[in-house]
């Protein structure tokens, strides 16, 4: 087996994996067991896979609310996210956070946030700190189109552009924010990397669908950052299957098309690397889908036993202005 070929199967797994806990969710949600919102990421997979493939447990990662698949491509505990979102004291966040509330350290997971743009400033200061410190690692954000809109979006890629810290943007490009597409947000024919490009930054585009893609993409992106030539923004196109917020399906209130919807579900990104770029069969297929169903069921099993917080320890570990 090639060393290629090694990376492709990791990316792959890291795909199904956070497919199948996602799909799980969807499952088990209405059990109302898991009583906090869920923002899931199905189909958006081979970005947070093909870019994570790329940082080691000392690079730094942060997120949005859509959070579980770069907490998961990032290497955080399985068992330590489902206990979470139930709620329970052995989550990552001590069952205080919920979903959209992640963190893990001890792999470079720096914590996701339910305000849009929230994390860009963080991570271009944790950027900082690299630079100061003189260490080797990067910094490395994801966040929506959405994101775009905000203030702080500007405010961060113009002080990361004029200090040449070493910070690596991605914009996950899903064409919505909540229910509204890009036409009512943004103006017609504007292409987002084009646009942040003028900022003084170098600004790519390319396929989120096609985890190989994303993977050579990124690699280019950090090699440049570490070779000291500054920030870099990657703009990946995808598309979520699911409701903004939720585990059911939304097609029939309007604000897309079943066809749009058809399209872009034709690119799963997971099916695409099966079928375009490892070339499995049927029986690899199975496999790999077993062990990963295996490893999910394990770590619902480990939140369903685990128990609540202690009311004692309510206030802790809380930061407040």
């Amino acid at each position: 087996m090639t060393d290629d070929l090694k990376i492709l199967e990791n990316l792959y797994e890291r795909m199904l994996k956070i497919r199948i806990t996602e799909e799980t969710i969807t499952e088990k949600y209405s059990e109302w067991e898991i009583r906090c919102p869920t923002h899931l990421s199905i189909g958006q997979e081979a970005i947070a896979s093909g870019v994570c493939g790329n940082l080691t447990n000392k690079d730094f990662v942060l997120s949005t609310h859509r959070c579980h698949a770069h907490y998961l491509a990032k290497g955080g505990n399985i068992n330590k996210m489902i206990a979470e979102i139930y709620g329970k004291v052995t989550g990552c966040s001590a069952g205080k956070g919920g979903s959209m509330h992640l963190i893990d350290t001890s792999v470079g997971f720096m914590g996701s946030t339910a305000i849009v743009g929230n994390t860009i400033p963080i991570a271009v200061g944790l950027a900082l700190s690299i630079q100061l410190k003189g260490t080797n690692n990067i910094s490395c954000v994801f966040f929506g189109d959405g994101a775009i809109e905000e203030g702080v979006f500007y405010e961060s890629v113009n002080f990361a552009v004029l200090k040449n810290l070493p910070v690596l943007f991605i914009c996950e490009n899903n064409l919505y924010s909540v229910y509204s597409p890009l036409g009512v947000r943004q103006p017609a024919n504007r292409k987002i990397h084009e646009m942040v490009k003028a900022l003084g930054i170098e600004a790519t585009s390319g396929n989120g669908n096609n985890v190989s893609e994303v993977h050579k993409m990124t690699n280019n992106a950090v090699e440049k950052i570490k070779a000291g030539n500054g920030p870099q923004f990657i703009e990946f196109s995808t598309y979520r299957w699911l409701e903004h917020c939720g585990p059911n399906f939304d097609n029939d209130i309007g604000y897309r098309t079943e066809k749009e919807f058809k399209d872009w579900k034709e690119k799963d990104p997971v099916q695409f690397c099966e079928n375009e770029i490892l070339n499995l069969t049927d029986n690899e297929v199975k496999k790999y889908h077993n062990d990963a169903q295996t490893i999910v069921k394990a770590a619902f099993e480990f939140a369903k036993n685990s128990p609540f917080p202690d009311p004692d320890e309510a206030h802790t570990g809380l930061f407040a202005d």
